[in-house]
């Protein structure tokens, strides 16, 4: 069976860590991962996630195997965390996963299962993981512009691209915080994607990752929101691990939402069919954490607003540097954008220069993750920047 197997390229984000680590000068600046680091460069763990730990250890419940769909009442409030106090969850069926990654994989297979032949319409650029899950399980994938105009996001490329998509096709987009480029649309243009679903028969994916890191949890939920309002049929990809910090827990949800609720069971064997053949049931200790805090939000929320407007603080004052440096308008933008991620208009051989020169490291796509910077760093990177696209 062995001698099938061929060589095989590395994943190349985890070859830039690699030569990061590698990188013996002090002043590198590390802006390749995905994940949320505070000034002194590490991914914290939540104090109410301590709490919440703390609590369960003294609870020392059983260890037992639960449910197919996970931990039921982190479902329901994790429903409720996405869709508020609304009529429509009455309408859904959302299941726990194994982070949001499964949540995205999960729906691929149901996907698969039930309309093998729908396109999925991905953002390009976009998350670099969500064209091989939706190509694992045999589903065609074709790209549509997402890039910005006059500050914010240009509609109408969007729309101009998806003209070619058709009745059951599926439309992936970002509930908010937009990975790898910030830009999310208004509320004007969620609007307008609304719209067009409708008339073409489109179903709408929302991978919703981010939730409370652009500004509070109700408000990045608007567009989901608005879409579960006015469209059949939904599907929803949720995770834990940035707005609990619960990245290695694996915590995530897959809902769809229904206008037939007479299918709510049928959906849920489904899905349990399908997470049966694949790893059972999820775990069950970032759920429970989950489920504490959900009980109790305000000290979380209260922390999680520590998080975001550090992001958002480090924006603008990026983007003021780059200002008073005179920087391209293109580089500017990055203080209107929102979330962890960036595009750098950068090259792959400009990203290298920044690399080999100014020991930053960002995704040789010119995403660069805007959490990860000290405020120290923040002056070096924009005159880097500055040098990189002057020469």
């Amino acid at each position: 069976m062995l001698h099938n197997l061929s060589t095989m390229a590395g994943d190349p984000l985890w070859e830039l860590i690699s030569l990061f680590n590698q990188d013996n000068r002090k002043e590198k600046v590390n802006l390749i991962v995905g994940v949320y680091r505070d000034e002194t460069g590490v991914t914290p763990v939540m104090q109410v996630v301590k709490d919440a730990e703390h609590e369960l250890a003294k609870q020392a419940k059983s260890k037992c195997y639960g449910e197919l769909s996970g931990n039921l009442k982190f479902n329901d409030q994790i429903a409720s965390f996405l869709l508020g106090d609304s009529e429509n969850l009455n309408r859904q069926c959302t299941i726990q996963t194994v982070g949001g990654t499964g949540a995205l994989r999960l729906l691929a297979e149901f996907v698969a299962h039930l309309s093998p032949n729908s396109i999925i319409w991905n953002t390009d650029p976009g998350y670099i993981n969500h064209k091989p899950i939706m190509e694992s399980v045999g589903l065609t994938v074709k790209p549509f512009r997402w890039q910005q105009q006059a500050g914010e996001l240009d509609i109408q490329t969007c729309l101009t691209d998806l003209e070619d998509a058709h009745e059951g096709d599926i439309v992936l987009l970002h509930g908010c915080c937009h990975n790898p480029t910030g830009i999310d649309p208004t509320p004007e243009q969620w609007q307008q994607f609304a719209d067009v679903f409708k008339a073409k028969g489109i179903v709408p994916l929302v991978d919703i990752a981010y939730q409370g890191f652009a500004e509070a949890p109700d408000k990045d939920a608007a567009g989901l929101r608005l879409f579960v309002d006015q469209l059949d049929l939904v599907l929803v990809a949720a995770s834990c691990s940035k707005n609990m910090g619960l990245y290695c827990e694996r915590t995530g949800a897959a809902m769809i939402v229904t206008p037939d609720s007479n299918k709510l069971q049928s959906i849920r064997t489904l899905l349990e069919s399908i997470t049966r053949a694949n790893y059972s049931m999820p775990p069950e200790h970032g759920a429970a954490v989950a489920n504490l805090l959900f009980d109790n939000p305000v000290p979380w929320l209260n922390e999680l607003s520590v998080y975001r407007n550090r992001i958002k603080q480090t924006r603008q004052k990026l983007g003021a540097i780059l200002a008073d440096l005179n920087a391209a308008p293109e580089l500017q933008l990055i203080s209107q954008q929102n979330g962890m991620f960036s595009m750098l208009p950068l090259t792959k051989e400009q990203m290298a220069v920044l690399r080999e020169k100014y020991a930053i490291y960002g995704v040789t796509n010119g995403r660069i993750n805007i959490a990860g910077l000290k405020q120290s760093q923040i002056e070096p990177l924009a005159e880097a920047l500055v040098g990189v696209m002057n020469q």
